[in-house]
């Protein structure tokens, strides 16, 4: 972050100081003590299990410099802190830090800012993003899913002066939830990558899902610039809604940004003919077509195609040249973990660990590619868990899944949770006999299950809602830490009972969720 003082940013705030008001923030701003180092802010979010109140000291003997909280904290000997900026909400706060230092940094610098929204796909296009911007200029992007009202603020607050593209993922579970982010980080482009049936329950129907994703378009820049999935009707109707240029992407001859030949090998990994039109809406001199090139991603999943060309547009209105989209997409790596991450077990099984979140979109694709991956006399296993927040369409879009897993010939479908009983019952109303579909009750017994029948040559996909607990068993078989998972550098104080799939509006926060609760 850029150096405040403890006075400066009450000032900001609308705080107040306790202790020194000269103690100066040169470091991070962290909502976890163990991250707390020299120069520090220690943001003390409360919540209702676990408040950083009750961490902060721990963060100054770390080397916090100043605290951020709702009143005044004392350490472990009755004493006041050496520095608190003491305001009415800590959330609210951090949200206003962020867009005030973001202000600074827009005024003196020629940092951009490129957002992206979407039922499915968020953190993997994010990850294209930072990956191909970063080899133009420094870059900064969230770590995981910082998507929501917490996340998002501590990724603005990485930026600096020397910050030439700042990458944000913006999330929602209801209305108004990315018009309050885009008020903290207006983006010059953003993307919209699909309409889809995440959180279905929780906005009520698929049109609620549109208009909710469409406030990252009406909360761009004035005259920035939307890059929309040309395939997806409910994306494409946004256009209306933007100030400035519209860059229409997809494998439609609409797309000004457009997928042709595209293929897919015997590991699953697409490779298409990236095509740019004649008159890029928003392309910086030297970037807008038409142009050609050859793309061949290292991600598994034909899906990624339509992520890879939402980075490639926003990446071309920012005047990247086409060949070096091409040739850094091709390049680019999975970042994020259990996000279609495939791992080489030594015993010859396959991992394909897409556990950190699921809705019927993403799973669907997700059983595609373990059918592609297997085709070559492979056996393949499925592990699914349950899909939350779907609603009323809940058994419908598990009684599907089960179906789908039958009709790719996947061999071999382990249900785990009665949350989930619906994929094992569709199975067999879809034809599966004998052991093909199982139902299993938990993490446990799926692992169990998993060490006796696998072999060497099996691919094995695991996929579920985070608040499924499956991103463990992906753990298990991968052999990764499992505390990975809990959070961006292990849990913070705030979500150490975290289920991140549940998600509260802009200024609530709760135990369950942390900085980065997918939406």
């Amino acid at each position: 972050m850029i150096r405040l003082t403890a006075q400066e940013m009450a000032d900001l705030l609308g705080g107040r100081v306790v202790g020194d008001g000269d103690a100066a923030v040169t470091g991070d701003v962290v909502v976890d003590s163990r991250l707390a180092a020299p120069g520090a802010l220690f943001v003390a979010l409360p919540g209702e299990n676990v408040d950083g109140h009750d961490y902060a000291h721990r963060a100054v003997a770390a080397g916090a410099t100043v605290v951020l909280a709702a009143r005044e904290v004392p350490d472990d000997d009755g004493a006041a802190l050496p520095s608190v900026v003491v305001v009415p909400d800590v959330v609210e706060a951090l949200g206003a830090l962020a867009r005030a230092v973001l202000g600074r940094l827009r005024r003196t610098g020629e940092l951009k800012v490129v957002a992206v929204t979407g039922s499915v796909g968020k953190t993997t296009t994010k990850d294209l993003l930072a990956q191909v911007l970063s080899a133009s200029g420094p870059t900064v992007w969230p770590e995981k899913s910082f998507n929501n009202e917490i996340g998002l603020p501590l990724t603005v607050l990485r930026a600096d002066a020397r910050t030439r593209f700042l990458v944000l993922e913006m999330g929602a579970s209801g209305m108004g939830h990315i018009r309050y982010l885009t008020d903290i980080a207006a983006p010059d482009v953003a993307a919209v990558l699909v309409v889809g049936s995440a959180h279905l329950g929780e906005f009520g129907g698929v049109e609620a899902i549109q208009q909710a994703k469409s406030e990252i378009v009406t909360g761009l820049v004035p005259g920035g610039t939307a890059v929309l999935n040309a395939d997806d009707p409910r994306v494409r109707a946004m256009a209306p809604l933007a100030s400035g240029p519209v860059v229409l992407f997809g494998e439609g001859d609409r797309a000004a940004v457009r997928a042709t030949d595209v293929q897919v090998d015997g590991e699953g990994r697409a490779r298409f003919r990236l095509v740019v039109g004649e008159d890029l809406p928003g392309a910086a001199d030297g970037a807008s077509g038409p142009a050609e090139a050859d793309v061949q991603l290292r991600l598994v999943g034909e899906h990624h195609v339509t992520n890879a060309l939402a980075a490639a547009a926003c990446c071309l209105a920012l005047g990247v040249p086409v060949g070096e989209v091409a040739e850094r997409l091709g390049q680019a790596e999975a970042l994020s973990p259990h996000r279609m991450q495939v791992v080489e077990r030594p015993d010859g099984v396959t991992v394909i660990d897409d556990s950190y979140n699921a809705n019927p979109d993403s799973v669907r694709a997700a059983l595609k590619a373990l059918a592609v991956r297997a085709r070559a006399g492979r056996r393949s296993i499925a592990v699914l868990g349950e899909m939350l927040e779907l609603g009323d369409e809940h058994v419908e879009a598990h009684d599907a899944v089960g179906r789908l897993a039958v009709r790719l010939d996947i061999h071999r479908l382990v249900v785990v949770g009665e949350g989930a009983r619906a994929m094992h019952t569709g199975a067999l109303q879809e034809g599966s006999w004998g052991e093909e579909s199982r139902l299993v009750p938990d993490v446990d017994a799926a692992y169990a299950w998993l060490q006796d029948q696998m072999r060497p040559g099996d691919v094995v996909l695991v996929k579920s809602s985070h608040g499924s607990g499956l991103w463990r068993l992906g753990d298990l078989l991968t052999g990764a830490d499992v505390a990975a998972d809990a959070g961006p550098h292990g849990m913070t104080e705030l979500d150490a009972d975290a289920d991140d799939d549940r998600a509260a509006g802009p200024g609530a926060v709760d135990a369950a969720r942390g900085p980065g609760a997918p939406r």
